[in-house]
């Protein structure tokens, strides 16, 4: 049906363009000039000529060829499509619009007319549609976030005072949902506004949960555990950010970028991430900083069972990891490694870093 649609529209436009040609050759005495009297029934005869016999049956015959042609690239076009997402191709249209507008106000302050300037005008505005179609598409995951931010500004001066503090999205990292201590602040009610949790991040934590490593896989199935109570067992509102920065590589880049673009905050325990925050002006709420100014989890004196997985920096020492990653040194525990046994805690180091047990067995 397509074929014959454009064979048709080819044969009437081979017709069109012979009757201009035939009307041009009458005007013009060009027939005169051949010797020719240009007599009305030689001039009907010269349009049948023109617009039938020569042209119309010429684009007749080559319509095929180029129906063909025109196919296929419509073929190609779509399957190029097909495996373009639709959002981009949206931001792709929605940048060379603007880009059109841009190139139209800069083309109206030229006044000169000439064919050399306008071919330079069209070239010039279709490099500048290109070029903002682009980064439209480059740049749709920070649109998005700007655009989702600013639908949570409040409108009036009440609301502002009222809500903001509301209003203020916590971006989780990886490390402190492995941690386990951001539920019990959620829960206790220290933590409000929504938190918001990456892709990218649950990315990171499915690949620690499937680790060959036996202490990186539980770390992982703890933080994804973690984050199914938050999701059930509390009434904060969670968000999954849905979005990637693919300009980025390093996981910690992505979570400033995405604080940046919310005006939000990162909860963390990493302490060179808290760093970097710091010197890019990103607010960090640091949970280790926070454990440093209250109560330890871990007294002195307490008992705990551990296991004992490879030997300490000084000569017989031993160490353990708890589930959330918090690292024991057992004196005198380096015999017992690859055995479990009771330990009596002996002090705690809380740092800015992290927290760390020192411990000695009970049967010593």
């Amino acid at each position: 049906m397509l074929k014959r649609i454009l064979r048709v529209l080819f044969t009437l436009a081979g017709g069109t363009l012979g009757y201009i040609l035939g009307d041009w050759t009458i005007k013009h005495n060009f027939l005169s000039s051949l010797g020719i009297v240009a007599l009305a029934s030689i001039q009907g005869i010269l349009f049948i000529l023109f617009s039938i016999i020569f042209i119309g049956l010429i684009f007749y015959f080559i319509s095929p060829f180029l129906s063909a042609l025109i196919i296929n690239a419509m073929d190609y076009l779509e399957r190029s499509v097909q495996k373009v997402p639709i959002s981009e191709i949206v931001f792709a249209v929605l940048g060379a619009l603007v880009g059109l507008v841009v190139s139209v106000l800069l083309s109206s302050l030229i006044r000169v007319e000439s064919v050399i300037v306008t071919i330079i005008t069209i070239i010039v505005t279709v490099i500048i549609m290109v070029l903002f179609a682009d980064v439209s598409v480059k740049k749709k995951e920070e649109i998005l976030a700007m655009v989702a931010n600013m639908k949570k500004l409040p409108s009036g001066k009440d609301g502002k005072n009222k809500n903001s503090s509301k209003e203020i999205s916590k971006v989780l990292d990886t490390s402190v949902i492995i941690d386990g201590r951001i539920f019990d602040l959620c829960q206790t009610g220290f933590i409000e506004g929504p938190l918001v949790i990456p892709s990218f991040v649950l990315d990171e934590l499915r690949h620690i949960a499937d680790s060959g490593d036996g202490l990186k896989r539980t770390r992982g199935r703890r933080g994804l555990d973690i984050l199914n109570k938050i999701q059930k067992e509390l009434s904060i509102k969670v968000e999954i950010w849905e979005g990637d920065f693919k300009d980025v590589n390093e996981v910690d880049s992505k979570l400033l970028k995405l604080a940046q673009l919310l005006n939000g905050k990162v909860i963390t325990n990493d302490y060179n991430l808290n760093k970097v925050a710091e010197f890019q002006g990103v607010p960090v709420l640091n949970i280790n900083e926070l454990a440093n100014a209250i109560k330890p989890v871990v007294l002195p004196g307490e008992e705990m069972e551990i296991q004992i997985v490879k030997d300490g920096k000084e000569v017989g020492q031993g160490v353990a990891y708890l589930d959330d990653g918090t690292m024991i040194v057992v004196e005198e525990g380096r015999r017992f490694i690859g055995a479990t046994i009771m330990v009596i805690v002996t002090s705690v180091l809380q740092t800015a870093a992290g927290r760390m047990i020192f411990a000695k067995p009970k049967e010593a």
